[in-house]
C-alpha cells in the first residue's frame, strides 16, 4: 500500500532538490537520496515506490530544474496531485513521464494515510474512500507508461498527440 505525503503551497524546485544535490554535483545514481533533504529530511529515507504527493497550489515553482522531478521519479513517486503546478515543472514532469493530476485535496487527506491510485482512470482511494481525479487522456497515459516523451518517441517513432481518448 502506498502512502500520502502532504505538502503546502508554493513548494519550489529548490525545496524539492537543492542545487548542490544536482546530478552534475553529486551523481545520477545518488539522485534519489536527496529529495526534500532540507525541507523534509525524513522524506528520502522513508518514501516508498508508489507513494503519492498531495500538495497545495503552485507546486514546482522557482527555477526550471529538470532534476527536481527526476529525483521524485527516482524514488518512485506514483503521482503528484495539486490544484496548480508551475508551468515549467509541469512540462518537465510530462517530459519525464511523472504523472501529475490537477485537483485540490490537500485539506482532505492526511499525511501518511494509506492510499492507492489508478493512473489510467484517475481514481485515488484513501482510507477506503475513492475520489475521482480528472482522468488523463489516452495520449498522456501512453507517455506515462513509456516513461516520458522521449521514451515514447523512441519506442513508437511518433508522438500520440491528438489521438482519441
Amino acid at each position: 500500500m502506498a502512502r500520502i505525503w502532504v505538502f503546502g503551497d508554493n513548494i519550489d524546485t529548490d525545496q524539492i532538490l537543492p542545487g548542490r544535490y544536482a546530478p552534475y554535483m553529486t551523481s545520477e545514481a545518488d539522485l534519489g537520496k536527496y529529495p526534500f533533504i532540507e525541507y523534509r529530511p525524513e522524506f528520502a529515507s522513508e518514501v516508498r515506490p508508489g507513494d503519492i504527493i498531495v500538495t497545495g497550489n503552485n507546486f514546482g515553482c522557482g527555477s526550471s530544474r529538470e532534476y527536481a522531478p527526476r529525483a521524485l521519479r527516482a524514488v518512485g513517486i506514483a503521482a503528484i496531485i495539486a490544484p496548480s503546478f508551475a508551468r515549467i515543472f509541469y512540462r518537465n514532469a510530462l517530459n519525464l513521464g511523472l504523472p501529475l493530476f490537477q485537483a485540490d485535496l490537500s485539506a482532505d487527506v492526511a499525511d501518511g494515510a494509506d492510499a492507492t491510485i489508478d493512473r489510467s482512470s484517475g481514481v485515488l482511494t484513501v482510507g477506503g474512500y475513492a475520489r475521482q481525479l480528472p482522468p488523463p487522456p489516452l495520449w498522456l497515459r501512453q507517455v506515462w507508461d513509456e516513461g516520458g516523451v522521449i521514451a515514447y518517441y523512441l519506442n513508437h517513432g511518433r508522438l500520440p498527440l491528438g489521438e482519441a481518448r
